[in-house]
C-alpha cells in the first residue's frame, strides 16, 4: 500500500517542527475519531489514530475497522498515514456516498496500486466472468474441460498472481480428484492433523527457525485459516463432498477444525484468481507471494504426515458424473 507508515518515515523530524509552516491551528480529525477514508477505488470505515503535521500538511495514521483484503486478518498490515483529501466525515450523507460507491464498484479487480476513488467501474463482462471463476474447479486433474484457463477467464490471467505449487503437490492434487471424483471416495472426517493444526505446526517451525514469531507470518497464517473456513462450502468442494459437509459441519463448527491438508492444498490452486481481485500493491504482493511458497514447501516436507495415501469409500458420495465443484 502506498502512504505506508514507512512513506513518511524520512519526514518524522518535519512532523513539528517549523512551526511557521503550520497550515492550521487544529487538526480537522481528532486522534479516536471513526471515519470513512477512500482506498483504492472504494471507501472503507476506518479510525484516525494518530494526526500530526507533516511536510506543512496534516496527516493522519488511520486504522481500517472492517478487512480491505480477502486475506481478511490481514487488515492491520493496511493501517497507514493517508493526507486530508482521503478523509470524509463519519456522516449519514458519505456513509450513501459509501453504499452507492460499494454498489457501483463491486469487488475490486485491480492488483495494481490505484488509490484513485474514480477507477472504472466493473463493466457486466467482468462481471459475467467474475461468477463464471466461482464455478471453476480447484483440483487440477483429468477432463477439467471448464478450468480457469478457458477463454472466459482471459481478461484475468494477466492479474493472476503466481504461485509456483511444487511438482510434488500437484501430483497430490491429481490424486486427490481421482479418489474423489473417479473412484467416488471420500477424506475420511474430521481429519488429523487438521488445518489449524498444520497451520500451528509452520508457526512452531517458523518461530524455531527464525528465532521470534514475526507478525507478519502469523498475520499471513490467520488470513489462510479465514479464507479456508470461508472459501470451502463456496468453492472447495467436489459436489460429491458436499453431502459430507453437511452431515459434517454442525454447531458452527470452523472446517479448519475437521478438514485438513487435502482441502488446504486445493485452497492454493485457487488463491491466483481471488488475489487477482484484490488492490495489492506490488512489493507487498511479492512479500506474500514468498510467505505463501515457503507455506507450501513446508507442506511438501511434511507430505507423507499431513495427506492420507488413501480416501474411505466406505460411505456413499453425494452425487454422480463428472464431479465438479459447484
Amino acid at each position: 500500500m502506498g502512504n505506508s507508515s514507512r512513506d513518511d518515515s524520512a519526514t518524522d523530524g518535519d512532523a513539528s517542527s517549523g512551526g511557521d509552516a503550520k497550515p492550521s491551528n487544529s487538526s480537522l480529525y481528532s486522534e479516536g475519531e471513526k471515519i470513512l477514508a477512500y482506498h483504492g477505488p472504494r471507501i472503507y470505515e476506518a479510525k484516525v489514530q494518530k494526526a500530526e503535521i507533516r511536510k506543512n500538511e496534516w496527516r493522519y495514521f488511520v486504522h481500517y475497522l472492517k478487512s480491505l483484503l480477502w486475506l481478511g486478518h490481514l487488515a492491520n498490515s493496511w493501517d497507514e498515514w493517508v493526507g486530508v483529501d482521503r478523509i470524509l466525515k463519519y456522516t449519514e450523507e458519505n456513509i450513501l456516498k459509501q453504499q452507492a460507491l460499494d454498489k457501483k464498484q463491486g469487488v475490486d479487480k485491480n492488483t495494481k496500486s490505484g488509490r484513485s476513488a474514480h477507477t472504472k467501474p466493473k463493466s457486466s463482462a467482468d462481471a459475467k466472468v467474475e461468477k463464471e471463476d466461482q464455478k471453476n474447479n480447484v483440483a487440477k486433474g483429468k477432463k477439467r474441460k471448464n478450468d480457469s484457463g478457458t477463454e472466459k477467464d482471459s481478461v484475468t490471467l494477466e492479474k493472476l498472481v503466481k504461485i509456483q505449487i511444487p511438482l510434488a503437490l500437484r501430483k497430490q492434487l491429481v490424486e486427490d480428484w481421482e479418489f474423489v471424483c473417479e473412484q467416488d471416495k471420500l477424506v475420511k472426517l474430521p481429519r488429523s492433523p487438521t488445518v489449524d493444526d498444520i497451520l500451528q505446526k509452520y508457526l512452531d517451525y517458523r518461530t524455531k527457525k527464525d528465532g521470534k514469531l514475526t507478525d507478519p507470518v502469523g498475520e499471513v497464517l490467520k488470513g489462510i485459516r479465514c479464507y479456508f473456513d470461508k472459501a470451502l462450502p463456496m468453492i472447495l468442494l467436489y459436489k460429491k463432498e458436499r453431502k459430507q459437509y453437511h452431515e459434517t459441519i454442525v454447531d458452527d463448527a470452523s472446517p479448519s477444525t475437521i478438514y485438513g491438508a487435502e482441502h488446504l492444498l486445493r485452497l492454493f490452486v485457487k488463491l491466483p484468481e481471488l488475489l487477482a481481485y484484490v488492490n495489492i500493491e506490488e512489493e507487498t504482493l511479492t512479500r506474500l507471494q514468498q510467505q505463501l511458497l515457503d507455506f507450501l514447501k513446508f507442506l511438501q516436507k511434511n507430505q507423507s504426515t499431513f495427506f492420507l495415501s488413501a480416501y474411505d469409500g466406505s460411505k456413499s458420495v453425494d452425487g454422480k458424473g463428472k464431479g465438479k465443484h459447484e
